[in-house]
This record gives structure tokens, C-alpha cells and sequence, in this order.
């Protein structure tokens, strides 16, 4: 089955569970890493529609209901890993809201190939805007980056 296809049918699954007890989808991931397939559900929780920590309990709730549904529905061919997890400190900024909602952190920007000589950026991020990822560098310049560089834009974690 289309690893596209198995996104949806877990997004389909989970989405009336999720609604009832507080949480969101952030994303799912069906890959094939070696000899062994992992199916990635990564989710958000929100309390009084602010979010807050996701914990081991949350993924396990998750786990359990998505399994049971699996197992049922069977829509799976191979045999797989089921991992549940919130998307982490170093999260991956993917939807537009995301790009919203950590406005003023400071971001990674990982690219394709070198934009001034360089493959990785770092700054506070501005937005997203005319098809580009804003962010101001440590000099306080804004920086756009063509999104069709960008392969991913993390949250930076900074102790």
C-alpha cells in the first residue's frame, strides 16, 4: 500500500480519538529503514486550546488505540514498528500554522544545496512569505530562503 494512502488511513482512525481527548495530529511517517518498516505517528496536546507536554502516558493511549484500530481495519501489509511520540523539542515546522505559531523562535534551516556558501542557516524566524522562509540572521539582517532549497526547518534547541 502507498505510504501516502497509510498516512491518511491513520489519519482517519485517529482523528475522532484525538478530537475526543485533547490531542492533535502533527504528522505520520510509514518509512523503511533497513529491513524494518516504522509507522511514525507524531502528536500535540492541548488543554484549554493552549498546548501543552505530551508524556509517555499520552503515547501510550495513542499506541493502544491506533493498534487496536490497525489490527482490526488490517490495512497494512507488511509488518511494521508502531512508535507514537510528541514531535520533540527540535520539531519539524511543516504546516503554515506551525510557521505561525513559532514566529520569533530561533529556527534551523536545513537546505538542498549551499546559499552563500552554506547548507545550514540559523536565525529568528520572521515567517513565511512569497514562497520563502523569513528569518532574521544573528546581525539582525532578514534572510528569505526559496522554499524549494529548504529540506527542513527545525525549532533550534538552545540551552
Amino acid at each position: 500500500m502507498a505510504k501516502k494512502k497509510i498516512a491518511e488511513i491513520v489519519s482517519e482512525v485517529l482523528s475522532p480519538f484525538l478530537n475526543e481527548n485533547g490531542y492533535e495530529l502533527f504528522n505520520v511517517e510509514f518509512l523503511k529503514e533497513g529491513r524494518d518498516w516504522f509507522l511514525r505517528v507524531y502528536i500535540e496536546k492541548t488543554e484549554n486550546g493552549e498546548y501543552v507536554s505530551v508524556g509517555t502516558d499520552d503515547c501510550e493511549a495513542v499506541s493502544r488505540f491506533l493498534s487496536a484500530e490497525l489490527d482490526r481495519l488490517d490495512p497494512i501489509e507488511q509488518n511494521y514498528y508502531l512508535e507514537v511520540s510528541s514531535p520533540g523539542m527540535d520539531r519539524p515546522l511543516l504546516r503554515e500554522k506551525d510557521f505561525i505559531r513559532f514566529g520569533g523562535e530561533i529556527v534551523d534551516v536545513s537546505l538542498y544545496k549551499a546559499l552563500d556558501g552554506r547548507k545550514t542557516l540559523s536565525g529568528t524566524l520572521v515567517g513565511r512569505a512569497g514562497g520563502c522562509i523569513i528569518i532574521k540572521d544573528e546581525k539582525g539582517n532578514e534572510v528569505k530562503i526559496p522554499e524549494e532549497q529548504v529540506s527542513k526547518t527545525r525549532l533550534a534547541v538552545v540551552f
